[in-house]
């Protein structure tokens, strides 16, 4: 049963703390890219294309993480049988 629970806790899990993860990552990348082209502004061409790039790349963990809690949740058995075993083994 703590199998079961397992499962859900990172199924939920795993999106949650990966987008957390990537919003604070594409913000100190914005943040640097903005910082960069205030100092060089000759140089935002450039630092436009890798900052896409480095978006694209953060944004990939969020999607890998999707992907994860997806094939973890199909993991679960149905709720009906979680229920029988349930009630099987509190006896009621």
């Amino acid at each position: 049963m703590l199998y079961l629970f397992g499962l859900a806790i990172g199924a939920g899990l795993a999106v949650g703390i990966a987008a957390h993860g990537c919003g604070l990552g594409q913000g100190r990348v914005a943040a640097a890219a903005l910082e960069a082209a205030a100092r060089q502004p000759e140089a935002s061409g450039r630092l436009f294309t890798f900052l896409i790039l480095g978006m694209a790349l953060i944004e990939s963990l969020t999607i890998y993480a999707l992907f994860i809690s997806i094939i973890l949740s199909r993991k679960l058995p149905e709720t009906q049988v979680v229920l029988n075993i349930l009630s099987k083994v509190t006896g009621n």
